[in-house]
């Protein structure tokens, strides 16, 4: 399993892209996507919802398990994935690409986001 090098991670295993325009994309790792199993079941904030970093903000339902969503940063939610509500397969099928979670414009980034080798470590421990 790879963890592309130009994300950071959160211990929550989420993961952020470097800001465009302030704006972030967040979307959970592809060790969360098989530790949870087949997911069948996305909650996602709303836009213009404000999220905190380390706080909930939505859920991802498996044939295993609901398991909470966590921001890997403060801000305001710009945008949604359509495509993972209405097919939430994309999760575990494209967690890096086409199951990207939701855009947000980044008011506040914790110091304790990880580099891909610090998550990579981290999640095989």
């Amino acid at each position: 399993m790879s963890n592309p090098q130009q994300l950071r991670y959160s211990k929550e295993h989420e993961w952020l892209s470097g800001a465009e325009d302030g704006v972030s994309t967040v979307g959970i790792t592809e060790h969360a996507a098989n530790a949870l199993g087949d997911v069948v079941f996305v909650q996602l904030p709303e836009v213009g919802d404000t999220v905190t970093a380390g706080e909930t903000c939505g859920e991802l339902e498996s044939t295993k398990s609901v398991s909470d969503l966590y921001s890997p940063v403060s801000g305001e939610v710009t945008e949604v994935n359509e495509d993972v509500v209405s097919d939430p397969a994309l999760v575990n099928s494209a967690p890096f690409e086409g199951g990207w979670l939701f855009k947000v414009r980044v008011t506040e980034e914790p110091a304790d986001l990880l580099s891909a080798d610090e998550y990579t470590a981290f999640s095989a421990g």
